[in-house]
């Protein structure tokens, strides 16, 4: 295919999530002409399936434990217990509201946008159902995938992509990494109740963290109930 103003940019990104489009509308401010190539949503796992949802399930969690400590403090509360099919619901809320945000911003900031599983076919071509894509730069954003350790995902073994979509609350639940990811999980499901015990590989939770954090995080999760 012969390469023209519609396929030919100043920039290519493969990858639209928080890197990927945080690069487009830069790049875009500067005055260049953009590609963002992307299979599934802008906004990439940050969004759809990591940092947002996560946070919109600690918010729900807090809830319950105000709920459930209410009385310590004066105040008269019940707590009756978690509809995690309406947590879900508040959830996607939250998802769809930002994503439509930021699918405004990108389209408002003149960068090209295109759906599809990008193969990327030499340094400066990416190629999409068949049309080739062409960048003065390419930018590789393409993310990370759960890590599965040769486990078969399915029933009561999950990722957090599936732990995202349960519209119940484990009994008990082992989490296998004590990372972010893992904790953020962990204090969810506790708060709703759930038994949770966490295996972490290294000598602390959030390994990556500034140590105090890491101890403070810990004894926090000792206290709790």
């Amino acid at each position: 295919m012969t390469q023209d103003a519609t396929t030919s940019f100043d920039i290519v990104i493969l990858g639209a999530g928080s890197g990927g489009y945080a690069c487009a509308l830069r790049a875009a401010q500067l005055g260049k002409s953009v590609a963002l190539i992307e299979k599934a949503k802008v906004g990439g796992t940050c969004l759809h399936q990591g940092c947002i949802p996560t946070k919109a399930l600690l918010h729900a969690a807090e809830v319950a434990e105000t709920a459930r400590h209410g009385s310590s403090i004066g105040v008269d509360t019940s707590y009756n217990g978690v509809d995690m099919v309406a947590v879900n619901a508040y959830k996607q809320g939250v998802i769809d509201r930002l994503y439509k945000g930021l699918t405004g911003l990108v389209g408002s900031g003149g960068i090209t946008t295109i759906e599809g599983n990008g193969v990327v076919v030499d340094a400066n071509t990416v190629e999409v159902d068949g049309v080739k894509y062409r960048g003065t730069n390419l930018v590789l954003a393409t993310g990370s995938l759960p890590r599965t350790l040769g486990l078969e995902i399915g029933g009561r073994v999950v990722t957090s992509d599936e732990a995202l979509q349960l519209n119940e609350v484990p009994k008990r639940a082992v989490i296998i990494g004590g990372s972010v990811i893992g904790v953020e999980f962990a204090s969810v499901w506790n708060s709703f109740g759930a038994d949770v015990t966490i295996i972490e590989g290294l000598k602390s939770l959030v390994p990556l963290e500034d140590p105090v954090l890491s101890k403070g995080l810990e004894r926090a999760f000792r206290k709790r109930k």
